[in-house]
Protein backbone atom coordinates (compact mmCIF):
# COMPACT_ATOMS: atom_id res chain seq x y z
CA UNK A 1 0.00 0.00 0.00
CA UNK A 2 3.22 2.44 0.84
CA UNK A 3 4.24 1.76 -2.55
CA UNK A 4 1.30 2.59 -4.42
CA UNK A 5 0.98 5.80 -2.11
CA UNK A 6 4.33 6.61 -3.43
CA UNK A 7 3.98 5.75 -6.87
CA UNK A 8 1.14 7.84 -6.83
CA UNK A 9 2.72 10.78 -5.40
CA UNK A 10 5.26 10.81 -8.30
CA UNK A 11 2.77 10.68 -11.24
CA UNK A 12 0.89 13.59 -9.17
CA UNK A 13 2.60 16.07 -11.08
CA UNK A 14 2.25 14.69 -14.54
CA UNK A 15 -1.75 13.64 -13.50
CA UNK A 16 -2.28 17.35 -12.45
CA UNK A 17 -0.61 18.79 -15.83
CA UNK A 18 -3.11 16.53 -17.94
CA UNK A 19 -6.31 17.60 -16.39
CA UNK A 20 -4.31 21.11 -16.61
CA UNK A 21 -4.46 20.36 -20.91
CA UNK A 22 -8.45 18.99 -20.59
CA UNK A 23 -9.44 21.75 -18.95
CA UNK A 24 -7.27 24.39 -21.39
CA UNK A 25 -9.18 22.24 -24.77
CA UNK A 26 -11.94 22.33 -23.37
CA UNK A 27 -11.62 26.71 -23.46
CA UNK A 28 -10.43 26.42 -26.78
CA UNK A 29 -13.75 24.85 -27.58
CA UNK A 30 -16.06 27.28 -25.60
CA UNK A 31 -14.22 30.25 -27.42
CA UNK A 32 -14.92 28.69 -31.11
CA UNK A 33 -18.66 29.04 -29.89
CA UNK A 34 -18.15 32.61 -27.93
CA UNK A 35 -16.47 33.87 -30.80
CA UNK A 36 -19.20 32.48 -33.57
CA UNK A 37 -21.65 34.24 -31.69
CA UNK A 38 -19.51 37.61 -32.41
CA UNK A 39 -17.90 38.22 -29.18
CA UNK A 40 -15.03 39.97 -29.10
CA UNK A 41 -11.87 38.53 -28.28
CA UNK A 42 -10.59 41.45 -26.18
CA UNK A 43 -13.37 41.78 -24.11
CA UNK A 44 -13.43 38.15 -23.56
CA UNK A 45 -9.96 38.46 -22.18
CA UNK A 46 -11.04 41.06 -19.93
CA UNK A 47 -14.00 38.98 -18.68
CA UNK A 48 -11.58 36.15 -18.62
CA UNK A 49 -9.00 37.76 -16.36
CA UNK A 50 -11.61 39.25 -14.15
CA UNK A 51 -13.23 36.62 -13.31
CA UNK A 52 -9.80 34.37 -12.62
CA UNK A 53 -8.69 37.11 -10.27
CA UNK A 54 -11.94 36.76 -8.07
CA UNK A 55 -11.67 33.29 -7.45
CA UNK A 56 -8.10 33.13 -6.87
CA UNK A 57 -8.57 35.96 -4.58
CA UNK A 58 -11.03 34.04 -2.64
CA UNK A 59 -9.18 31.13 -2.62
CA UNK A 60 -6.31 33.39 -1.12
CA UNK A 61 -8.08 34.79 1.65
CA UNK A 62 -9.47 30.86 2.92
CA UNK A 63 -6.18 29.05 2.38
CA UNK A 64 -3.31 31.44 2.94
CA UNK A 65 -4.62 33.93 4.85
CA UNK A 66 -2.92 33.29 8.23
CA UNK A 67 0.84 32.63 6.38
CA UNK A 68 0.75 34.36 3.19
CA UNK A 69 4.60 35.86 2.95
CA UNK A 70 5.59 39.81 2.74
CA UNK A 71 4.72 41.30 -0.12
CA UNK A 72 7.38 43.14 -1.50
CA UNK A 73 7.94 45.28 -4.39
CA UNK A 74 9.86 43.06 -6.45
CA UNK A 75 7.22 40.32 -5.83
CA UNK A 76 4.98 42.56 -6.91
CA UNK A 77 7.22 43.87 -9.88
CA UNK A 78 7.54 40.07 -10.92
CA UNK A 79 3.12 39.31 -10.75
CA UNK A 80 3.08 42.13 -12.84
CA UNK A 81 5.29 40.89 -15.70
CA UNK A 82 3.33 37.16 -15.14
CA UNK A 83 0.15 38.40 -15.42
CA UNK A 84 1.07 40.35 -19.07
CA UNK A 85 2.91 37.38 -20.47
CA UNK A 86 1.45 34.74 -19.29
CA UNK A 87 -2.47 36.53 -18.83
CA UNK A 88 -3.22 39.37 -20.63
CA UNK A 89 -0.56 39.95 -23.79
CA UNK A 90 -0.43 36.04 -24.91
CA UNK A 91 -4.34 35.51 -24.74
CA UNK A 92 -4.78 38.91 -26.75
CA UNK A 93 -1.90 37.72 -29.23
CA UNK A 94 -2.51 34.67 -29.24
CA UNK A 95 -6.24 34.90 -30.03
CA UNK A 96 -5.85 37.94 -32.28
CA UNK A 97 -3.01 35.63 -34.42
CA UNK A 98 -6.10 32.97 -34.69
CA UNK A 99 -8.38 35.65 -36.02
CA UNK A 100 -6.15 37.07 -38.32
CA UNK A 101 -5.05 34.35 -39.78
CA UNK A 102 -5.93 30.57 -39.27
CA UNK A 103 -6.71 28.48 -36.09
CA UNK A 104 -4.57 25.80 -37.47
CA UNK A 105 -1.76 28.52 -37.71
CA UNK A 106 -2.27 29.82 -34.01
CA UNK A 107 -2.16 25.62 -33.08
CA UNK A 108 1.02 25.15 -34.47
CA UNK A 109 2.34 28.10 -33.00
CA UNK A 110 1.52 27.65 -29.74
CA UNK A 111 3.29 23.94 -29.71
CA UNK A 112 6.40 25.91 -30.05
CA UNK A 113 6.31 27.18 -26.27
CA UNK A 114 7.83 23.78 -25.19
CA UNK A 115 10.99 24.59 -28.03
CA UNK A 116 11.06 28.35 -26.96
CA UNK A 117 11.09 27.50 -23.12
CA UNK A 118 13.52 25.05 -22.98
CA UNK A 119 16.11 27.67 -25.17
CA UNK A 120 15.39 30.17 -22.40
CA UNK A 121 15.61 27.72 -20.01
CA UNK A 122 19.35 26.54 -20.82
CA UNK A 123 19.63 30.23 -21.15
CA UNK A 124 18.38 31.48 -17.65
CA UNK A 125 20.17 28.24 -15.83
CA UNK A 126 16.91 26.06 -15.16
CA UNK A 127 17.70 23.87 -17.52
CA UNK A 128 21.63 22.32 -18.28
CA UNK A 129 21.33 20.94 -22.20
CA UNK A 130 24.21 18.24 -20.85
CA UNK A 131 24.18 16.43 -24.47
CA UNK A 132 26.91 14.45 -23.20
CA UNK A 133 24.41 12.48 -21.10
CA UNK A 134 21.52 10.20 -22.07
CA UNK A 135 19.20 12.38 -20.00
CA UNK A 136 20.61 15.56 -21.55
CA UNK A 137 20.05 13.92 -24.99
CA UNK A 138 16.48 12.70 -24.04
CA UNK A 139 15.37 16.61 -23.51
CA UNK A 140 16.45 17.42 -26.63
CA UNK A 141 14.88 14.87 -29.02
CA UNK A 142 12.13 14.46 -27.04
CA UNK A 143 11.17 18.45 -27.40
CA UNK A 144 12.06 18.10 -31.14
CA UNK A 145 9.58 14.99 -31.18
CA UNK A 146 7.36 16.65 -30.00
CA UNK A 147 7.15 19.67 -31.59
CA UNK A 148 7.36 17.83 -34.28
CA UNK A 149 3.98 15.38 -33.82
CA UNK A 150 2.65 18.34 -33.13
CA UNK A 151 3.19 19.95 -36.49
CA UNK A 152 2.33 16.97 -38.34
CA UNK A 153 -1.15 16.59 -36.71
CA UNK A 154 -1.71 20.11 -37.42
CA UNK A 155 -0.83 20.50 -41.31
CA UNK A 156 -0.46 16.85 -42.53
CA UNK A 157 -4.03 14.87 -43.40
CA UNK A 158 -3.42 11.82 -45.18
CA UNK A 159 -6.24 9.11 -45.46
CA UNK A 160 -9.65 10.30 -43.37
CA UNK A 161 -10.30 7.96 -40.34
CA UNK A 162 -13.98 7.34 -40.00
CA UNK A 163 -14.96 6.76 -36.82
CA UNK A 164 -18.46 7.07 -34.60
CA UNK A 165 -19.11 10.46 -33.69
CA UNK A 166 -22.20 11.65 -31.37
CA UNK A 167 -23.33 13.60 -35.32
CA UNK A 168 -23.28 17.17 -33.07
CA UNK A 169 -22.10 19.83 -34.61
CA UNK A 170 -21.72 23.09 -31.58
CA UNK A 171 -20.89 25.49 -34.84
CA UNK A 172 -24.25 24.97 -36.78
CA UNK A 173 -25.51 28.79 -35.90
CA UNK A 174 -22.17 30.20 -37.31
CA UNK A 175 -19.35 28.72 -39.54
CA UNK A 176 -15.97 29.50 -37.28
CA UNK A 177 -14.33 30.24 -40.42
CA UNK A 178 -15.90 33.40 -41.94
CA UNK A 179 -15.83 34.92 -38.35
CA UNK A 180 -11.75 34.12 -37.79
CA UNK A 181 -10.76 35.10 -41.20
CA UNK A 182 -12.91 38.26 -41.78
CA UNK A 183 -9.88 40.62 -41.31
CA UNK A 184 -7.48 38.77 -43.06
CA UNK A 185 -5.72 41.55 -45.11
CA UNK A 186 -2.75 41.47 -42.51
CA UNK A 187 -1.60 38.20 -42.53
CA UNK A 188 1.88 39.50 -41.64
CA UNK A 189 0.54 41.09 -38.35
CA UNK A 190 -1.03 37.55 -37.63
CA UNK A 191 2.49 35.59 -37.91
CA UNK A 192 4.23 38.38 -35.42
CA UNK A 193 1.05 38.12 -33.17
CA UNK A 194 1.48 34.63 -33.16
CA UNK A 195 5.39 33.91 -32.53
CA UNK A 196 4.25 36.77 -30.04
CA UNK A 197 2.30 34.73 -28.02
CA UNK A 198 4.71 32.04 -28.06
CA UNK A 199 7.45 34.01 -26.64
CA UNK A 200 5.10 35.57 -24.16
CA UNK A 201 4.54 31.89 -22.76
CA UNK A 202 7.62 31.11 -22.48
CA UNK A 203 8.71 33.94 -20.98
CA UNK A 204 5.90 34.03 -18.12
CA UNK A 205 7.20 30.30 -17.21
CA UNK A 206 10.40 31.19 -16.34
CA UNK A 207 9.66 34.46 -14.17
CA UNK A 208 6.73 32.08 -12.78
CA UNK A 209 9.53 30.00 -11.86
CA UNK A 210 11.53 32.64 -10.07
CA UNK A 211 8.49 34.06 -8.34
CA UNK A 212 7.51 30.16 -7.02
CA UNK A 213 11.21 30.46 -5.23
CA UNK A 214 10.75 33.87 -3.94
CA UNK A 215 7.05 33.87 -3.28
CA UNK A 216 6.01 30.41 -2.51
CA UNK A 217 2.26 30.72 -1.57
CA UNK A 218 0.85 29.54 -5.16
CA UNK A 219 -2.88 30.61 -4.44
CA UNK A 220 -1.50 34.28 -3.31
CA UNK A 221 1.02 34.75 -6.35
CA UNK A 222 -1.95 32.97 -9.05
CA UNK A 223 -4.18 35.74 -7.27
CA UNK A 224 -1.82 38.55 -7.62
CA UNK A 225 -1.00 37.61 -11.13
CA UNK A 226 -4.82 37.74 -12.33
CA UNK A 227 -5.18 40.79 -10.44
CA UNK A 228 -2.58 42.51 -12.93
CA UNK A 229 -3.66 40.60 -16.34
CA UNK A 230 -7.09 41.63 -15.48
CA UNK A 231 -6.26 45.64 -14.83
CA UNK A 232 -4.36 45.07 -18.42
CA UNK A 233 -6.22 43.38 -20.18
CA UNK A 234 -9.55 45.64 -18.99
CA UNK A 235 -7.72 49.02 -19.35
CA UNK A 236 -6.51 47.67 -23.40
CA UNK A 237 -9.72 45.90 -24.47
CA UNK A 238 -11.88 49.98 -23.11
CA UNK A 239 -8.70 51.39 -25.55
CA UNK A 240 -9.91 49.41 -28.18
CA UNK A 241 -13.30 48.27 -28.25
CA UNK A 242 -15.76 51.10 -28.93
CA UNK A 243 -19.25 48.76 -29.30
CA UNK A 244 -20.23 49.05 -25.54
CA UNK A 245 -22.49 46.38 -26.74
CA UNK A 246 -19.73 43.79 -26.60
CA UNK A 247 -19.61 43.95 -22.66
CA UNK A 248 -22.91 42.58 -22.19
CA UNK A 249 -22.87 38.91 -21.31
CA UNK A 250 -26.51 37.94 -20.77
CA UNK A 251 -27.34 34.02 -19.88
CA UNK A 252 -25.70 33.04 -23.25
CA UNK A 253 -22.82 31.49 -23.87
CA UNK A 254 -20.84 34.46 -23.54
CA UNK A 255 -21.12 34.12 -19.80
CA UNK A 256 -20.31 30.65 -19.67
CA UNK A 257 -16.82 30.92 -21.52
CA UNK A 258 -15.87 33.94 -19.79
CA UNK A 259 -16.72 32.36 -16.09
CA UNK A 260 -15.32 29.01 -17.38
CA UNK A 261 -12.29 30.46 -18.75
CA UNK A 262 -11.53 32.62 -15.99
CA UNK A 263 -12.24 30.52 -12.66
CA UNK A 264 -11.03 27.08 -14.08
CA UNK A 265 -8.39 27.84 -16.89
CA UNK A 266 -6.98 31.25 -15.31
CA UNK A 267 -7.82 30.70 -11.68
CA UNK A 268 -7.45 27.10 -10.79
CA UNK A 269 -5.12 25.62 -13.38
CA UNK A 270 -2.72 28.38 -13.06
CA UNK A 271 -2.59 27.49 -9.46
CA UNK A 272 -2.15 24.06 -10.50
CA UNK A 273 0.93 24.72 -13.29
CA UNK A 274 2.26 27.45 -10.63
CA UNK A 275 2.41 24.22 -8.25
CA UNK A 276 4.22 21.77 -10.85
CA UNK A 277 6.56 24.56 -12.18
CA UNK A 278 8.01 24.84 -8.59
CA UNK A 279 8.32 20.95 -8.06
CA UNK A 280 9.73 20.33 -11.68
CA UNK A 281 10.64 23.25 -13.14
CA UNK A 282 8.99 25.48 -16.35
CA UNK A 283 10.45 22.91 -19.43
CA UNK A 284 8.36 20.13 -17.27
CA UNK A 285 5.39 22.34 -17.46
CA UNK A 286 5.86 23.28 -21.17
CA UNK A 287 6.27 19.80 -22.72
CA UNK A 288 2.57 19.27 -22.02
CA UNK A 289 0.89 22.07 -24.15
CA UNK A 290 0.64 19.90 -27.29
CA UNK A 291 -1.53 17.45 -25.82
CA UNK A 292 -4.49 20.00 -26.01
CA UNK A 293 -3.98 19.62 -29.85
CA UNK A 294 -4.41 15.97 -29.23
CA UNK A 295 -7.78 16.49 -27.10
CA UNK A 296 -9.18 19.11 -29.39
CA UNK A 297 -8.35 17.02 -32.26
CA UNK A 298 -10.33 14.20 -30.90
CA UNK A 299 -13.26 15.95 -29.49
CA UNK A 300 -13.74 17.57 -32.82
CA UNK A 301 -13.76 14.27 -34.79
CA UNK A 302 -16.50 13.15 -31.69
CA UNK A 303 -18.86 16.27 -31.15
CA UNK A 304 -17.49 18.79 -33.64
CA UNK A 305 -18.58 17.01 -36.68
CA UNK A 306 -14.75 17.23 -38.08
CA UNK A 307 -12.48 15.19 -39.96
CA UNK A 308 -9.97 13.13 -38.32
CA UNK A 309 -6.89 12.04 -40.46
CA UNK A 310 -4.03 9.10 -40.50
CA UNK A 311 -1.56 12.25 -40.12
CA UNK A 312 -3.69 13.38 -36.84
CA UNK A 313 -3.22 9.61 -35.39
CA UNK A 314 0.75 9.89 -36.34
CA UNK A 315 1.45 12.97 -35.01
CA UNK A 316 -0.39 12.26 -32.20
CA UNK A 317 1.77 9.18 -31.54
CA UNK A 318 4.92 11.54 -32.29
CA UNK A 319 3.56 13.63 -29.12
CA UNK A 320 3.19 11.12 -26.70
CA UNK A 321 6.93 9.51 -27.77
CA UNK A 322 8.51 13.31 -27.67
CA UNK A 323 6.31 13.68 -24.04
CA UNK A 324 7.49 10.41 -22.68
CA UNK A 325 10.64 11.21 -23.60
CA UNK A 326 11.27 14.63 -21.74
CA UNK A 327 9.63 13.34 -18.84
CA UNK A 328 12.42 9.95 -18.36
CA UNK A 329 14.98 12.46 -18.97
CA UNK A 330 13.68 14.40 -16.09
CA UNK A 331 13.34 12.26 -13.98
CA UNK A 332 16.82 10.81 -14.28
CA UNK A 333 17.82 13.89 -13.56
CA UNK A 334 15.79 13.72 -10.42
CA UNK A 335 16.89 10.72 -9.55
CA UNK A 336 20.43 11.55 -9.84
CA UNK A 337 19.93 14.74 -8.18
CA UNK A 338 18.60 12.93 -5.52
CA UNK A 339 20.90 10.19 -5.01
CA UNK A 340 23.98 12.98 -4.87
CA UNK A 341 22.20 14.65 -2.11
CA UNK A 342 21.57 11.81 0.26
CA UNK A 343 25.32 10.90 -0.72
CA UNK A 344 26.49 13.99 0.55
CA UNK A 345 24.40 14.17 3.61
CA UNK A 346 25.79 10.75 4.29
CA UNK A 347 29.38 12.04 3.48
CA UNK A 348 28.93 14.63 6.10
CA UNK A 349 27.14 12.52 8.82
CA UNK A 350 30.23 10.12 8.42
CA UNK A 351 32.57 12.45 8.60
CA UNK A 352 31.31 14.32 11.95
CA UNK A 353 30.81 10.94 13.39
CA UNK A 354 34.63 10.51 12.79
CA UNK A 355 35.78 13.60 14.59
CA UNK A 356 33.74 13.07 17.11
CA UNK A 357 34.70 9.85 17.98
CA UNK A 358 38.60 11.00 17.46
CA UNK A 359 37.57 13.99 19.92
CA UNK A 360 36.28 11.08 21.84
CA UNK A 361 39.17 8.94 22.07
CA UNK A 362 41.67 12.17 22.04
CA UNK A 363 39.92 12.69 25.88
CA UNK A 364 39.73 8.96 27.23
CA UNK A 365 44.01 9.45 26.16
CA UNK A 366 44.20 12.11 27.97
CA UNK A 367 42.75 11.24 31.19
CA UNK A 368 44.31 8.03 31.06
CA UNK A 369 47.21 10.19 31.22
CA UNK A 370 46.49 12.49 33.59
CA UNK A 371 45.42 9.61 35.89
Amino acid sequence: MRDIRKVMQGLKPALLMVVVQIAFASVNVLYKLAISDGMSVRVLTAYRLIFAAASTLTLALIFERKNIPKLTWRVIFMSFFCGLFGGSLFQNLYFESLALISATFASAVYNLIPAVTFILAVSCGFERLNLQKAAGKAKVFGTITGIGGAMMLTFLKGVEINICTFHVNLLHKKGLTGTLNGDSGSKLLGIFCGLGSCFSFALWLIIQAKMSKEYPSHHSSTALMSIMGAIQATGFALCIEKDWSQWRLGWSIRLLTAAYSGIVASGLMVIVIAWCVNMKGPLYASVFNPLMLVLVAVAGSLMLDESLYIGSVIGAVLIMVGLYMVLWGKSKETKKATHLLVSSEIEVVVASMTVDDHDNSSDLSNNNNIS
